[in-house]
């Protein structure tokens, strides 16, 4: 029986898991597919308060893992596969270490960014190709960039992205933008920003060290071209990894867990989400680890309540 399960190793799970661990409460962590998160396929990581250099992204997690561990976290690879959370304890199932239980859940699974899955596209990550432009928009001062997509997020995205790049091209493989009137006005308005509208992105083209180009179709024509630039931003939008929760804890329409405002606390006691399983507007590792370190103390103050509950009701 553990006392604190924490699905995830992002910025959210092992700051919870630090907090956790510094109060005794021993937390297992359980690892996904893919340890430590979106920033470990980040280079370098410039925005996390406490690193003047900037530090890898790969490096801050792995520091985090340890700072986990040397406090008593455990931490096991595995996939979880279905979740009960009707009654406490709650029962998981993980592939790799069987049936598990736990008196209190922390879900911080993140969200996995969608991809133009292209030719050029995953090899080139942190090489000119990103998901984030708040994360990486500093390196491309000066630059020509590309971003794709024609949501509000990516009319955000690109407005951010004139403050340092010299250009930015917006690739959208339809006519129309499907971002609310509101941004399109202000990206047009823009006269950093031009437009390839009806070009679909068929391979993100590299020198062998770093992006050089986004090759595009015509939809008109069927005609491909070639768009240089040094960067490309991807933005269609994220998936929250919550398949497996689905019809357990509740979410909105995109797959996001529902929390009590300004609290990590779901419509289930004792389970608890935090990062970007649960925000779809900041996606920050700073803010990810902020919610961390709430799901923790909401956790402990949970237990503890459960644990006077327990008592009183003894006597």
């Amino acid at each position: 029986m553990e006392k604190v399960i924490i699905l995830g190793t992002g910025p959210a799970g092992l700051t919870a898991a630090v907090y956790l661990a510094r109060a005794n409460m021993e937390p297992l962590v359980i690892e996904g597919p893919e340890p430590g998160g979106q920033l470990t396929l980040t280079t370098e990581v410039e925005n996390f308060p406490g690193f003047p250099d900037g530090i890898m992204g790969p490096e801050l997690m792995d520091n985090m893992k340890k700072q986990a561990e040397r406090f008593g976290a455990t931490f096991k690879r595995g996939w979880v596969t279905d979740v009960q959370v009707e009654q406490r304890p709650f029962q998981l199932s993980v592939d790799g270490l069987g049936e598990l239980e736990t008196q209190s859940l922390i879900v911080s699974t993140g969200a996995s960014a969608k991809l133009l899955e292209i030719p050029g596209e995953k090899e080139n990550i942190g090489k000119g190709v990103s998901t984030c432009a708040t994360c990486d928009g500093f390196f491309f001062r000066g630059k020509k960039v590309v971003i794709v997509g024609g949501g509000d997020s990516a009319m955000e995205e690109a407005n951010f992205l004139t403050k340092f790049a010299s250009e930015v091209q917006i690739v959208h493989r339809r006519n129309e933008l499907r971002a609310s009137k509101i941004m399109q006005d202000r990206a047009r308005d823009n006269e950093k920003i031009t437009w390839a509208l009806n070009k679909t992105p068929v391979e993100m083209v590299s020198d062998g060290m770093k992006i050089s180009g986004l090759k595009v179709k015509d939809n008109d024509k069927g005609e491909e071209e070639l768009i240089e630039t040094d960067g490309i931003f991807v933005a269609i939008g994220h998936n929250p990894n919550t398949e497996f929760l689905k019809g357990k804890l509740d979410m909105d329409e995109k797959g996001y867990l529902l929390v009590e405002p300004g609290m990590t606390d779901t419509n289930i006691p004792g389970v608890f989400a935090c990062g970007d399983v649960q925000d779809q507007k900041y996606r920050q590792a700073i803010t990810a680890a902020g919610t961390g370190c709430m799901a923790a103390m909401d956790s402990e103050r949970f237990l503890e309540g459960e644990a006077v509950k327990d008592w009183s009701q003894s006597l």
